[in-house]
């Protein structure tokens, strides 16, 4: 079984074989009913898994429980394994029992300038955490707010991932390489270099197991809780896009996977690995080979800001994918981007707006096509293989105007993956079988 814990909401994969299913839930995203610890929304102590008053805390909590509550409970009783994705560089701040002591911070939350002056202070050139939006920038930021000296010690630094695992085995403090990365973990000689333990003294750093690994089994009262067997375990997991990649299937050096959600994120296999700070490159490492690759701001959480699902389905259907649109955005819901550019003061560029939406969508989606071609052809020009195909994941996949769209700027064969579910990359992984 697998948990998704992606930017906007879930999916949960139960695999034998394949055997899978999905759930709406809510948004992880903060929201004006949820900013106020005191509302009366938040659950009693008894309905968390570890009770907490922070809203986006409490939120991933009752996301978790109710993948659980929607697995049948025969599947459940069955499972004999769990691994979760999330979101990389989506952190929380925790106690010796587990429990935040200030809200998560997600992905894209951009730390100020005076946070990334002090990691490029200490960090090496061209290294992945040279980035306001990277893990230990924002362990940093947390440090320049006070939080460690006014919370009692220890402190532990845990991804998205890492804590809703950790609500089931019970064992706190343990990651995998691919969320590390962005805290500044080398993963080359699989150590924190000295310069980053020195920074983030005195928080508790997570021990970092390969994607996979068994943890441990289940926490008895979430075995009771959710009819869960005693033996089931619990493994590491990975971060969404890694997950979204070993769905596909892909396993030649050229292939490649672009995730559709939320964001815009790419994913090309090679031989070589590539960290390019200025422009947002970074590299997971995957067995004797390596993800190359970056994340865009731009996605479906522009589209959907504009359209509704039916929209998007009916004014697509209208579009001619091999005629170009005149018009040229950078579309983003608020200024600042990763990649293809670095910059976080990039401003949305959404303008002029035609009248009609048939138009308008198609300016979205002719430009999120040209910024994944500029991502793939960046990566090449730094020295990841040409591109070959391009397997789709997430949402976006299955939007036929849009594949032709890139299919157009890209230049090669754009296809749906097998499986688009960054669930079921990570079924693999608990499973054993990447």
């Amino acid at each position: 079984m697998v948990l998704d814990r992606a930017r906007l909401g879930g999916r949960v994969a139960a695999s034998e074989v394949s055997l899978s299913g999905n759930g709406p839930l809510d948004s992880c995203q903060p929201d004006p009913l949820t900013t106020d610890p005191s509302v009366s929304t938040i659950p009693d102590d008894r309905a968390q898994l570890c009770p907490t008053t922070f809203p986006l805390g409490v939120r991933w909590q009752m996301a978790l429980i109710r993948l659980l509550m929607d697995i049948p409970v025969e599947i459940r009783r069955r499972l004999a394994t769990i691994a979760i994705n999330g979101t990389s560089s989506t952190v929380v701040l925790c106690n010796a029992a587990g429990q935040p002591v200030t809200d998560p911070l997600l992905y894209d939350a951009a730390c100020p300038h005076s946070v990334l002056d002090q990691v490029r202070a200490i960090a090496p050139a061209d290294h992945v955490v040279l980035s306001a939006t990277s893990s230990l920038s924002k362990l940093l930021w947390w440090q320049q707010q006070g939080i460690m000296a006014t919370a009692p010690s220890p402190l532990f630094l845990l991804h998205q991932a890492d804590w809703l695992a950790f609500l089931l085995h019970g064992r706190l403090g343990i990651s995998d390489i691919h969320n590390v990365l962005k805290l500044g973990y080398d993963v080359v000689n699989d150590r924190y270099p000295d310069w980053v333990r020195q920074a983030t003294a005195p928080v508790q750093l997570p021990q970092v197991v390969a994607p996979g690994t068994p943890i441990g089994p289940v926490q008895p009262a979430v075995a009771d809780r959710f009819q869960l067997a005693p033996a089931c375990q619990v493994c590491a997991g990975t971060t969404d896009s890694v997950a979204a990649f070993l769905a596909s299937g892909a396993t030649t050096p050229g292939e490649a996977v672009t995730s559709l959600g939320s964001t815009l994120v790419l994913k090309l296999l090679s031989k070589t690995r590539l960290e390019v700070a200025q422009y947002g490159i970074y590299s997971h490492r995957l067995g004797d080979r390596w993800l190359v690759g970056g994340a865009s701001n731009t996605g479906g959480a522009v589209l959907k800001h504009f359209f509704s699902e039916a929209e998007l389905v009916a004014l697509s259907a209208q579009i001619d994918p091999q005629q170009a649109s005149p018009l040229r955005y950078y579309p983003l819901l608020r200024s600042g981007e990763r990649f293809p550019i670095n910059d976080t003061q990039l401003p949305p560029q959404l303008t002029p707006r035609p009248e009609n939406p048939v138009a308008f969508l198609h300016g979205l989606l002719e430009s999120m096509a040209r910024i994944e071609a500029e991502g793939y052809a960046l990566l090449t020009r730094y020295g990841a293989p040409p591109l070959q195909r391009v397997y789709t994941a997430g949402g976006g996949a299955q939007n036929p105007t849009w594949t032709a769209i890139r299919e157009r700027y890209l230049g090669v064969p754009v296809l749906p993956a097998p499986q688009t579910e960054a669930a079921y990359g990570t079924a693999l992984l608990g499973l054993g079988l990447v």
